[in-house]
């Protein structure tokens, strides 16, 4: 099983007007198991070097490693229930990932939000779309994932109001 610490509770919902470019947010922490791995490999991504530890020892990586879009999974999870409290929940628009490490069992993953652009829907008012770039990093501080993202996001009010 990944271990996740849920720091949920507490926090206040964010809006549009709330995610400034600049601004940072860091999620709890998550353990990946070696037997998750496995089980989501078999699910999802049935490749040996996620599957079994023999075949993934001649392999590119050298060792068992979780798959890329586990890791994505694993991210997903620490946003929603420690990193991101927006307002209606974390709603994709697209984005892009980049996995230039490997993460291994045992392995503790955080995630790094950082705010880089936010701009207000001229056609839909009460929403936004925020890009924010994310980045997962290992116990050692490794970066195993960037994740560029746009997220829909609701405003607060309908209109600037200064």
């Amino acid at each position: 099983m990944t271990n996740v610490t849920d720091s949920t509770v507490g926090q206040t919902s964010l809006y549009l007007e709330d995610l400034e470019p600049g601004r940072r947010f860091e999620t709890a922490s998550a353990v990946v198991a070696r037997d998750a791995i496995k089980r989501f490999a078999a699910d999802f991504d049935p490749q040996p070097f996620h599957l079994d530890e023999h075949a993934a020892e001649g392999s590119f990586f050298g060792g068992l490693v979780a798959s890329g879009w586990h890791t994505a999974a694993i991210t997903m999870r620490l946003l929603v229930t420690s990193g991101l409290p927006i307002s209606g929940g974390v709603i994709g628009a697209g984005g892009e990932l980049v996995w230039p490490k490997p993460v291994y069992p045992d392995d503790e993953l955080t995630v790094a939000v950082e705010i880089v652009a936010a701009k207000r829907s001229a056609s839909r008012p009460e929403r936004g779309l925020v890009t924010v770039r994310c980045e997962t990093r290992n116990q050692n501080g490794d970066v195993v994932q960037i994740m560029t993202a746009r997220l829909v996001v609701p405003a607060r009010t309908a209109s600037v109001t200064q």
